[in-house]
C-alpha cells in the first residue's frame, strides 16, 4: 500500500499504523480462548485508541470473546468501548 495512504491514517486517527499492524501480527497466532491472551489485546486496544476502560467494560469484553463466541477484532471492541 502507498505510505501516504497509512500517514493519512495516522493523521486522522492518532494512531501509529506500526501500532496497528505489531497488534494485527500478534494476533495471528493467539489463543483467544485464553483469558490472559484476551484481556492484553482489550488493553493494547485501549491503549491505542486513547480510550481507557474500567475493569467492569474489560470483564464485559473479555467474557462476550471467551463464553459468547464472539471473534476478536478491533470492531468488537470498538463498539463495546463506544457503548459505556
Amino acid at each position: 500500500m502507498d505510505n501516504g495512504f497509512f500517514k493519512n491514517i495516522e493523521k486522522k486517527t492518532g494512531v501509529n499504523m506500526k501500532d496497528i499492524f505489531d497488534l494485527a501480527n500478534s494476533l495471528q497466532n493467539a489463543n483467544f480462548k485464553d483469558e490472559k491472551t484476551v484481556r492484553g489485546v482489550i488493553r493494547k486496544v485501549s491503549q491505542l485508541a486513547n480510550k481507557p476502560i474500567s475493569k467492569e467494560l474489560e470483564d464485559q469484553i473479555c467474557n462476550t470473546i471467551i463464553k459468547d463466541g464472539k471473534s476478536l477484532d478491533f470492531n468488537t471492541i470498538s463498539n463495546m468501548m463506544n457503548k459505556k
